[in-house]
């Protein structure tokens, strides 16, 4: 057996999904299904046949799937009390989903037995044994979920370890032990992981985490140190209360630091994007902080950090973004020096000297837009214009020679009226514009005025766009912070604006977000 291998069971369909706030259609599910199968995942849970409609669709379409590698599972539970597994409903509707894999979870706590399901020990025993025989005899690979196993052994380790015994004895290829409260500690789960390994083998152990304590990702690579050999997780650590074990973050580890080997680990530097497709799927803006994954994860800020990182990045890199789909950023602001500006400018596509005789002014200005609240961590076209300005690069497209806005509101209808008035290649430009919002109502009046000239602003949209008031105890008067995002199909760029008028911030934030795309010619 090759101990460094392990296998990766994927139950974001099933056990994500629980998560509050998470919902894919069957397309999505069909999606996810052939994405995770490119990634070089193991076993794809697909969730509970018969349970509701959406389910028993996915079902019947994925049998329709060429998968290349990933096995897809359906998930149910042992046979009920008193009724034989051929009689049992639910062991039937397994049977029937077509699917080649089916994970039946059993009770392995005294307390559920007893109390919950209300039946005796002996015969929980016999349900999870003969339910796994069988399916089993069906010619479907059976893996056994030990639900509530980690609380189980503490109360009575015996009859835990005997309920892993029913199944494999039922012939199941996999016993994947869970700590399905989420609160058991890293120790005592990797001594509870051991005994299991000991009693049974390695190679049919496998671990299924929750995060109730914050300890998902570490209690699933502690069972795996432990000699766990199939880990079970969710994309970007989906499901039910504060979610499962983030396989985003398991598998880095995994293979990067635990020196662990799987089919999926020669696709890992599409990691990123992976976890990026979950989150559009599931209508989720993506943690910037994500470790590994998110946009924050090799961000630097203060000025020591960059400039170290930029003469040995692992100084203050733990790995190499790249092997994950990252990249390293430099942030801008306040705390930044020379080389945070060097550095950032450079990821810009702008060459800046350290030793430019503009950068003294470029740093005193930025540190004092900052201190008058202005932004740059998400504002990377607005940088890029300030220094552009510093080097005497700054193409000027048009010139603003007035703008305004009108409010009014008939009835139930509200509407704005902005007029913007510019002077393009010379000549004055007067256009009118009509828009449900304010915003709205000067991006059109301002396109208007530019578009005949520059026809490339047409494939320019508003993607997103921020409000944070700053200095909140000068009431109404507070000065204003506004972040819009752009894009054009090709590229997104971020432009920020400050005053202590939201109109005026709207609009410096726009005036720039639209320069910015013109100056990509």
């Amino acid at each position: 057996m090759n101990t460094s291998h392990v296998k990766i069971y994927d139950t974001t369909l099933r056990d994500g999904t629980q998560g509050e706030g998470i919902s894919f259609s069957v397309t999505d599910k069909l999606l996810i299904a052939e994405r995770l199968d490119a990634f070089g995942v193991d076993y794809i849970e697909g969730g509970f046949p018969g349970s509701n409609p959406r389910d028993i669709t996915f079902f019947a379409e994925a049998k329709k799937l060429k998968l290349k590698h990933a096995k897809l599972a359906a998930f149910g539970a042992t046979r009920r009390a008193g009724v034989k597994p051929s009689d049992d409903a639910q062991l039937r509707t397994l049977l029937d989903s077509g699917m080649p894999v089916l994970t039946i979870v059993g009770k392995t706590w005294t307390l559920h037995v007893t109390e919950i399901i209300k039946t005796t020990l002996e015969e929980n025993l016999l349900m999870i044994e003969d339910s796994t025989r069988h399916l089993v005899a069906q010619g479907r690979e059976v893996i056994y979920d030990a639900e509530h196993f980690f609380d189980g052994y503490k109360a009575d380790p015996d009859y835990a370890l005997k309920t892993l015994a029913a199944a494999l004895k039922g012939g199941a290829s996999n016993l994947t032990l869970c700590d399905t409260n989420g609160g058991t500690l890293v120790d005592d789960f990797k001594d509870i992981v051991a005994r299991a390994v000991k009693e049974f083998g390695g190679d049919k152990v496998g671990v299924h985490c929750h995060n109730d304590s914050g300890l998902g990702v570490a209690l699933t690579l502690a069972g795996v140190a432990a000699g766990a050999s199939l880990v079970q997780g969710t994309a970007n650590g989906y499901g039910e209360r504060v979610g499962n074990a983030n396989m985003t973050t398991v598998l880095p580890n995994l293979f990067l630091k635990m020196g662990r080997t799987a089919n999926c680990a020669q696709h890992l530097g599409q990691l990123r994007d992976l976890s990026l497709f979950f989150d559009e799927l599931a209508n989720l803006r993506p943690d910037p902080k994500a470790p590994f994954v998110g946009q924050s994860a090799f961000a630097h800020k203060g000025g020591l950090h960059a400039n170290a990182a930029q003469k040995v990045a692992r100084s203050y890199e733990h790995i190499d973004p790249a092997l994950v789909g990252n990249r390293t950023r430099v942030l801008v602001s306040d705390m930044a020096g020379r080389s945070s500006l060097t550095l950032k400018a450079k990821e810009m596509g702008v060459t800046l000297d350290e030793k430019h005789p503009a950068m003294k002014e470029l740093i005193e200005e930025l540190k004092e837009r900052e201190f008058r609240g202005y932004e740059y961590e998400a504002a990377d076209a607005s940088f890029k214009l300030l220094v552009s300005k510093h080097l005497a690069q700054r193409t000027t497209f048009f010139e603003v020679e007035s703008y305004r806005v009108i409010i009014e509101r008939h009835g139930a209808e509200l509407w704005a009226e902005a007029t913007v008035k510019l002077k393009v290649n010379g000549e004055s430009v007067h256009t009118v514009a009509e828009e449900s919002g304010p915003v709205g109502a000067l991006d059109k009046a301002l396109r208007l005025a530019l578009e005949k000239t520059y026809p490339q602003l047409r494939a320019m949209t508003l993607r997103d766009y921020k409000v944070r008031i700053l200095e909140g105890n000068q009431s109404a008067s507070s000065r204003t912070r506004v972040l819009i995002e752009s894009g054009d199909g090709e590229r997104i760029w971020g432009t920020v604006g400050v005053s202590e008028n939201i109109i005026d911030a709207s609009w410096e934030a726009l005036r720039e977000s639209v320069e910015f795309k013109l100056s990509l010619g």
